[in-house]
């Protein structure tokens, strides 16, 4: 991890005959466009741990975010496995190392929780869940990522959604957070209704709450989350490429995680599109490092 402490200083393995509940890695780079740099997303990871770092000696405390303490009186559950190797435009096999560790992280029996990338990491990611029971994807975010293509690359930052309704094993999607222009055209937007994706606004969480989301999550299922930081309103997630007015607040972002841990089971969870460059004094860092922890705490308490 380059010198930097782990996410709230937990272990890389927790002692003799217990296994972890949940496992953090990070990634720099997925799948990156011919002549554009992921270099400043490759920070991400260790600035979040960077950040957690002030709740670390205070993972027994009481969290009003979470209404108890982290493991809600359990005994602690979480690793942070460090970063995966990956190398600027070797984008197959960044893909391939990202898949591996996450389907290493699955048949541990844990939940995995990838920090760091552009949102080209989602969809190695979300395909290593593949051969087991199917997901339902939420993804938090202001953009619907349905591009087919751009320069020739079908794995890149636009697509993870695009690719994600191509695999067998997902069996829905729910986006939220959409708002202003984004990045789609009509297109992707027909071929995202075509296929069933379930849209919901930014402005519609604002109107209706986060139930305006979780209503579309059947009960019960498999849910993998997906967030991009600027789903996030930049007055509270400035470290973004695209600054986008009219975004999600904090508390909805976690109180929609907590209500889906509620209503189903988390199974897996990124937060990507941290862009540590463009942050302002660390801010959105520690906003995303609290996001984790509310995540590993929904986790938590889902028994």
């Amino acid at each position: 991890m380059n010198g930097t402490s782990s996410f709230l200083q937990f272990p890389a393995h927790l002692g003799e005959g217990r296994s972890p509940r949940v496992m953090i890695f990070g990634v720099g780079h997925g799948s990156t466009y011919p002549g554009k740099d992921s270099g400043g997303y490759a920070l991400a990871a260790d600035a979040i741990r960077a950040a957690s770092q002030g709740d670390a000696p205070l993972v027994e405390h009481w969290d009003f975010d979470l209404g108890g303490p982290l493991f809600d009186g359990g005994p602690a559950c979480c690793v942070d496995l460090g970063n995966i190797e990956t190398t600027l435009h070797e984008n197959a096999e960044n893909r391939a190392r990202i898949a591996a560790k996450t389907r290493d992280v699955l048949a541990a029996g844990a939940v995995p929780i990838l920090i760091g990338g552009d949102c080209s990491v989602t969809i190695p990611f979300l395909d290593a869940f593949g051969g087991g029971d199917p997901i339902w994807v939420v993804q938090i975010d202001a953009h619907i990522d349905w591009r087919d293509e751009i320069h020739g690359e079908r794995y890149g930052y636009s697509s993870p959604m695009r690719r994600a309704s191509e695999m067998a094993h997902v069996a829905g999607m729910v986006q939220v957070g959409l708002r202003s222009v984004g990045s789609a055209r009509p297109v992707e937007v027909e071929a995202a209704w075509r296929y069933g994706s379930h849209f919901v606004t930014a402005r519609d969480v604002h109107a209706q709450g986060v139930e305006a989301a979780l209503r579309h999550i059947p009960n019960g299922a498999r849910v993998v989350i997906t967030l991009d930081c600027d789903s996030l309103d930049p007055a509270i997630m400035p470290g973004v490429a695209a600054r986008t007015p009219g975004g999600l607040t904090y508390m909805q972002v976690i109180d929609l995680i907590a209500g889906i841990g509620k209503r189903a089971r988390l199974a897996g969870f990124d937060l990507v599109e941290l862009l540590p460059p463009a942050d302002i004094d660390g801010m959105s860092a520690l906003t995303a490092a609290r996001i984790v922890v509310n995540t590993i705490g929904a986790i938590a308490r889902q028994g």
